[in-house]
């Protein structure tokens, strides 16, 4: 994801995107979180607060004053996953404000939030519901094992942390992520009513069905020049599949683009598609992958 000075620019600018929410823009622009993770603070009274980012002295600040100069009470604090850029101001709002954390435990993975323990362990269908709003919990796994979306009932607004973001395509990173997950959860948005999209970077989305069948198109050609690069090959590694696989992308996000592409190679042994097998090299194993057939 591009990062532009217009996008630093929107760190600490509080927008009301609609009667119930305000979005807060964190200081922690960058390539992997585009303008910086968006803080949704729901409701008008007793409110919800939605990814809060990560732990920044100074987008703690612009909360607070936001809370303060409103005064509105912080109820829950949701992180939609653990990641580093959307969970770990969670335990510093709740010791300095108050509120409970809402959401699933971090998976015991060394780059996820393991600070973040909720008081209330959300599961799918669950609810979270105030005097003038209802967030109903959706689990969509993919991006992360844990992660939720929230959507608003009363506005049939989408709050995908990573799910779906605007401008830019999702890292599918295993172990923790799964590409057969991902596509499932993008699938699974059609049960619902949705009216927008409110992503953790970007800005908002319409038409989210068109959106998610958007998506999970992408990813299927994906999947196809992934099949394209083990048949031209006849077998490889990532550093040997990534160029062909990812022919359409700038060279110097091959690093990233490789997380995706194992996503994508896991799917195809999971579907029976493709075989993997471990061999040593220079005292390391490194995994080796062909189709079947």
């Amino acid at each position: 994801m591009a990062v532009s000075d217009e996008d630093k620019a929107l760190a600490g600018r509080l927008t009301r995107i609609s009667p119930l929410v305000w979005r807060l823009t964190a200081p922690n622009a960058g390539i992997m979180t585009g303008p910086g993770t968006n803080t949704y603070i729901v409701g008008s009274k007793k409110v919800a607060v939605i990814d809060p980012g990560p732990d920044n002295p100074e987008h703690h600040a612009a909360i607070k004053k936001m809370l303060s100069d409103n005064g509105l009470e912080l109820g829950w604090i949701m992180p939609t996953h653990t990641h580093m850029d959307h969970s770990p101001l969670a335990t510093t709002l709740k010791n300095n404000i108050g509120g409970q954390l809402a959401g699933m435990r971090a998976p015991d993975i060394i780059t996820q939030d393991q600070t973040f323990v909720p008081d209330i362990n959300l599961q799918h269908g669950d609810t979270i519901t105030a005097d003038d709003f209802t967030l109903e919990v959706i689990h969509t796994p993919g991006h992360a094992s844990n992660h939720l979306c929230f959507l608003l009932k009363e506005e049939q607004l989408l709050f995908t942390g990573d799910h779906i973001m605007e401008g830019s395509t999702v890292v599918i990173g295993p172990p923790d992520g799964n590409m057969k997950a991902y596509l499932a959860s993008l699938e699974l948005l059609h049960d619902y009513a949705l009216e927008q999209i409110a992503p953790a970077h970007g800005d908002l989305l319409s038409h989210p069905h068109k959106v998610a069948d958007s998506i999970i198109q992408h990813r299927l050609k994906r999947e196809n020049k992934a099949k394209a690069a083990l048949t031209q090959l006849g077998s490889g590694a990532l550093d040997q599949l990534v160029p062909i696989a990812y022919d359409d992308v700038d060279p110097r996000l091959y690093p990233v683009a490789a997380f995706s592409l194992k996503a994508h190679l896991d799917k195809l042994v999971e579907d029976g598609f493709a075989g993997v097998e471990l061999i040593t090299e220079e005292a390391k194993e490194v995994a080796i992958w062909k189709l079947v057939g």
